[in-house]
């Protein structure tokens, strides 16, 4: 018996929709099973950057970001931007420890017996790139007391680490420290900072005992720093 072409194509739209729907569905079923095994099998309350608050979803304090529920904050732990951001989290913890482990033992020991004096002096100067037009910022922090043989030290802080002011997702800060000094923070917008060689940069100089940092921010549009 015969059919007409109509109900040939006819026949052929419905099969490959089909096709199409079982493939959609699949995929759908394998990340829910993914999804649930993740649950079961993954501790949060054992996850440094998983946290619930106040409006009852989860944030991922390493990367700022927002969801709904734990599956969704699971899938984002698996997602490239919080692989990178830990890679990059585990690389600058194993710079710092090999630079505190560089420190000579009888250094170390005075270092504890310290006494602070205060904190340092420091100016922050506001930049603009001329050829860019990116926002960048200068701080230059004076340290003529500073203990023999050491140089300032200096590191990223998120709004979430800090416990001295409300937690402001929108900055982070920038600590610097040098014994015998008091360590300084400076609270800068939590923008993506440019890490070219010659957008950021420090400097130590033994002559003058001034250690220089300068940053330039990715994004051109950056509001105004708040005073450290």
């Amino acid at each position: 018996m015969g059919y007409s072409d109509a109900d040939g194509a006819d026949r052929g739209g419905k099969t490959g929709s089909g096709r199409m729907s079982s493939e959609s569905q699949q995929n759908q079923d394998r990340r829910e099973r993914l999804r649930k095994l993740a649950l079961e099998t993954v501790d949060l309350n054992k996850d440094p950057y998983f946290m619930r608050n106040h409006l009852g979803t989860y944030e991922c304090k390493l990367c700022l970001t927002i969801h709904s529920n734990e599956g969704n904050y699971l899938a984002h732990t698996q997602g490239k931007r919080h692989q990178t951001n830990i890679a990059r989290r585990s690389a600058r913890d194993a710079y710092e420890a090999q630079q505190a482990s560089a420190v000579p033992a009888h250094v170390a020991k005075q270092q504890r017996k310290t006494v602070k004096i205060g904190r340092p002096g420091y100016r922050v100067t506001k930049q603009r790139d001329p050829t860019t037009g990116q926002r960048s910022l200068l701080f230059l922090i004076d340290y003529p007391e500073i203990d023999e043989g050491l140089q300032p030290r200096h590191r990223f802080m998120s709004a979430y680490e800090q416990k001295i002011e409300p937690v402001d997702r929108k900055y982070q800060y920038i600590l610097v420290a040098a014994e015998p000094y008091e360590t300084i923070a400076f609270k800068v917008p939590n923008r993506e900072i440019d890490t070219a060689a010659d957008k950021f940069f420090t400097r130590w100089d033994r002559e003058t005992l001034t250690f220089t940092l300068q940053l330039h921010f990715k994004d051109k549009k950056v509001a105004d720093m708040p005073p450290p």
